[in-house]
């Protein structure tokens, strides 16, 4: 899967690529509406992705229909953050908007150790 990442020119990795392709990444948890795995194209030692399995924009698009979502998909995130934390010692927690954002579906990194590009 990292080289569709690589070659993929649209606005939607997650929606284009990795959720209709779930068998083909590395999942670590999954629920009904959220899916956690690690990044295909890592940018630290240890970098997991968890994203929506519809689609959201992005952190400031959500309204309070999201709610529910926004309430699963952070249970997910300190989950896999408190595993994380507990493995490494240390885990951050991520999204970017705008232009910092290169795929428009709100997803949350979730990371460890020092950048590996």
């Amino acid at each position: 899967m990292a080289s569709l990442q690589e070659t993929y020119e649209g606005d939607d990795f997650y929606c284009d690529v990795a959720l209709p392709n779930i068998d083909g990444l590395d999942v670590i948890h999954e629920t009904r509406d959220v899916l956690a795995y690690h990044h295909t194209r890592p940018f630290w030692q240890t970098h997991i992705v968890v994203v929506p399995k519809r689609h959201v924009k992005s952190l400031t698009t959500l309204t309070t229909a999201d709610e529910p979502l926004v309430r699963e998909l952070l249970a997910v995130v300190a989950t896999v953050a408190a595993k994380v934390e507990a493995e490494h010692g240390a885990a951050r927690v991520l999204t970017n908007l705008g232009g910092y954002q290169d795929s428009k579906h709100l997803h949350v990194h979730v990371s460890s150790g020092e950048s590996i590009r």
